[in-house]
């Protein structure tokens, strides 16, 4: 009797232990500190090429933290243009209570933002918190100042078509220096390289593939004509598409209404098209590929690309003319 008690005592103890652990397993919750406050050291951000190195703004916050039942918990600034509302911010996962961004950095994040070179430009940045996706917080917004600059950052393209000669060869350009050059350049059908420098000290060929190493061979432009150039020294790429050349024709130019002036691209990342020649007191247009399917001339004081009127020239000489087909922007300077 007195085993059967005791065995009886020891299964009711084992039972509430168990029940107490059940029970206490239930009360074990995480809990996650909301997104704190977000401050920066500056809203006008100055930046200048000449100080790339030096830091933009210091942004400081709260990191986020959990209790109870530690989670992962993840802090993220989020940065976007003003009036976006955040819809493809760049992001910038943080593990400690401040990000100082150099001036370079910030610069180059502005222009994927969409942020344009002199123009003054507003960043909305918040710190975003949380251990998933349906469970984050957000901090409050700061609208950072700042006006980006030009960052451009060139390689070089010698080739058969210029005589193999780095000191002359046409450019590509970066607008942001992230190492991914493109450009627009005239090919004679055959071979050339890159250079990093108007130099041969550092050149890149042909690696198969549409890749290029330092030990390559020629590349090869394909076709002659006018090619659209895409290199990117990160992943050591390279390619090559058929690109259609504007000019300009017309009585006021050398060829009449018959022959058109090719125009030359700009490789500086502005996309313009330029040529200089000699006109006379008369009329012509822009158009593209030698057709008339696509042309440029005057509308209501402004290019426009249908139902315009010839532009016109009101004495003769020599002039540099340069076109934007893509915004319909152009100069005309008599030289």
């Amino acid at each position: 009797m007195k085993s059967i008690l005791l065995k009886s005592i020891a299964l009711g103890l084992i039972s509430l232990s168990l029940w107490s652990c059940k029970k206490e397993g239930t009360l074990v919750v995480s809990d996650v500190v909301p997104a704190g406050t977000l401050t920066a050291s500056t809203t006008n951000v100055t930046l200048t090429q000449v100080g790339g190195a030096n830091a933009a703004v210091t942004l400081t916050y709260p990191l986020a933290t959990s209790s109870g039942y530690v989670v992962p918990v993840t802090s993220t600034l989020q940065f976007a243009l003003k009036g976006k509302n955040f819809a493809s911010p760049r992001e910038i996962v943080v593990t400690t209570k401040s990000y100082a961004p150099t001036v370079s950095d910030f610069n180059n994040m502005i222009l994927a933002l969409g942020a344009k070179i002199g123009v003054p430009a507003q960043i909305e940045v918040r710190l975003k918190s949380g251990a998933a996706a349906n469970d984050l917080t957000y901090s409050n917004v700061v609208t950072l100042n700042a006006t980006a600059y030009l960052a451009s950052a060139w390689i070089y393209v010698p080739g058969n078509y210029q005589g193999w000669l780095p000191s002359t060869a046409d450019s590509l350009v970066s607008l942001t220096s992230n190492k991914i050059y493109t450009g627009i350049i005239k090919f004679d059908g055959s071979g050339f390289k890159i250079t990093a420098a108007k130099t041969w000290d550092l050149a890149y060929g042909n690696a198969g593939n549409g890749t290029i190493s330092t030990t390559g061979g020629d590349i090869s432009s394909g076709t002659a004509g006018l090619k659209e150039v895409t290199v990117d020294l990160n992943a050591l790429t390279i390619k090559l598409s058929d690109v259609k050349v504007w000019g300009i024709i017309g009585a006021a130019t050398p060829g009449g209404w018959d022959t058109d002036t090719d125009m030359k691209y700009v490789n500086d990342g502005k996309g313009f098209w330029r040529v200089t020649l000699n006109l006379t007191a008369s009329e012509y247009k822009f158009r593209e590929d030698h057709k008339w399917d696509n042309n440029i001339g005057i509308k209501d004081g402004k290019l426009a690309t249908s139902n315009s009127d010839n532009l016109k020239i009101t004495a003769a000489g020599n002039y540099t003319i340069s076109l934007n087909p893509k915004t319909l922007e152009y100069t005309v300077v008599k030289n």
